[in-house]
């Protein structure tokens, strides 16, 4: 195949279109503009990243979450391409603003609540597919922007692709096992509950996604299809899948890096971690390679470790000097991995960190998650998002020609899929609207025939 026929086949796309002679944009450009100009980019605004939602205007949610994985993975790719110019990976290597445009769009299918809104739908979904934020991300963009008359935003073949970031489908890899069945609690007597471990979706794609996921691959040998949509099983747990392209390994290191070091940044900003917190989460022995770096940066003496945590506790001048130092310390760390047995580079490179700098990673992540997360403070407002988003989801099923709005109610009507209709209308509220929408069905008080549904 002739480069300018590789060419045209990642930048092809579902839909036709064939831009204005006068557009001097290339297809990553279009995409971009695509993405930042969507309704589903815009809602992000709204959504929960893991603190709530009017707690603070300082803090991050999910669109200015995705603006910097965005820009950390632009960061990425800059870095590749001074760091790996003569590698064989080099002309893959994603321009600035595709790479931007895929970093972007990462978090585009999370519904209101996060994961809590994210168990829930699945719950409420259990007998019509399931329901998992990514799968839902390719499916707003395949689906059901408004960029196009059948095939939503109609993104180029390469963006996607990068997209897909769990290629195997929900039949395939979700669990059989008991425990992992979504149902409710049985162990309530007064309200009933859901079981937010069995309702736990698997990583994956929808299969209503399925004819997407075929005219992405289409072009590819079957060898590396059937390689890079295979999944390992998991005992007691959901299938995983083994692989993603060049660009989704790219935006997913940029999710990681941003999640780990941005949302510990606003964590230590709220005082819900401290220099205990620190010592016990990331300890010395995890994050060598940083002390290393922070040494070449200032002269701290012979206590480096005891440096860190006075850095990141202390004002936030010098907090924020030192978050974006840890940044570009795992930016500069990047580095190449190949996969042999791919015939096709987008799924033959790779990007990963060295050893040290991934157990750097690994341990903030982890501080985030079992400090911050997992802290009641934090659960206790995603338990009760998930169970309003399960009220919605339970009453607009009830009677959904009633109760749905006019738009939403004339796709329900004329689908053949009518519950992923009721599915999709509910992931794409943002929090605030899921609450107003609860406040409007269950509280007697709240309501009125001028609000807007």
């Amino acid at each position: 195949m002739t480069s300018d026929a590789i060419e045209e086949m990642w930048t092809a796309r579902r839909e036709g279109w064939n831009p204005g002679s006068a557009d001097a944009r290339d297809a990553a450009a279009t995409d971009y503009g695509r993405i930042v100009h969507s309704a589903s980019f815009r809602r992000l605004q709204g959504k929960t990243q893991i603190l709530n939602l009017g707690d603070s205007d300082f803090y991050r949610n999910r669109l200015t979450h995705s603006i910097e994985v965005a820009q950390v993975a632009g960061g990425i790719a800059r870095q590749l391409q001074k760091d790996f110019a003569d590698h064989p990976a080099a002309p893959w290597i994603p321009d600035l603003t595709m790479i931007q445009a895929i970093g972007a769009t990462h978090d585009l299918g999370h519904p209101p609540f996060g994961h809590g809104g994210e168990v829930a739908l699945h719950y409420g979904m259990r007998d019509n597919g399931g329901f998992e934020g990514n799968g839902q991300t390719l499916r707003i963009l395949s689906r059901l922007e408004s960029f196009s008359d059948s095939n939503g935003a109609n993104l180029s073949r390469r963006s996607l692709l990068g997209i897909l970031k769990y290629p195997a489908p929900m039949s395939e890899v979700r669990s059989s096992a008991e425990d992992l069945q979504p149902k409710l609690l049985d162990k309530t007597s007064v309200v009933q509950l859901i079981n937010r471990k069995a309702c736990r979706p698997p990583k994956c794609y929808l299969d209503a996604e399925t004819d997407v996921v075929d005219w992405l691959l289409e072009h590819v040998s079957q060898a590396d299809r059937d390689l890079f949509t295979s999944w390992k099983t998991v005992d007691g747990d959901h299938g995983e899948t083994r692989h993603k392209t060049f660009d989704c390994s790219i935006m997913d290191l940029a999710d990681d890096i941003s999640f780990g070091v941005h949302d510990l940044e606003d964590a230590l900003a709220m005082g819900l971690m401290g220099p205990g917190d620190i010592t016990s989460m990331i300890p010395e022995e995890s994050c060598l390679s940083f002390l290393e770096y922070l040494r070449g940066r200032e002269d701290f003496g012979n206590h480096v470790y005891d440096a860190f945590i006075r850095v990141l506790t202390g004002d936030q001048k010098t907090r924020k000097r030192n978050i974006g130092r840890m940044v570009t310390h795992l930016i500069t760390s990047v580095q190449v991995t190949t996969i042999d047995e791919f015939e096709t580079p987008l799924m033959r490179y790779r990007v990963d960190l060295p050893e040290r700098q991934k157990n750097f990673l690994k341990a903030l992540k982890k501080a985030v998650k079992e400090k911050v997360i997992r802290s009641a403070s934090v659960q206790q407002l995603e338990f009760k998002g998930q169970n309003m988003v399960v009220a919605v989801f339970d009453a607009l099923a009830t009677d959904p020609r009633s109760l749905l709005p006019a738009t939403t109610r004339a796709r329900y009507e004329a689908s053949n899929d009518p519950m992923r209709v009721i599915c999709d209308h509910i992931a794409g509220m943002t929090d605030g609207f899921l609450l107003s929408t609860y406040e409007r069905l269950f509280s007697p008080r709240m309501g009125s025939v001028f609000d807007h549904i």
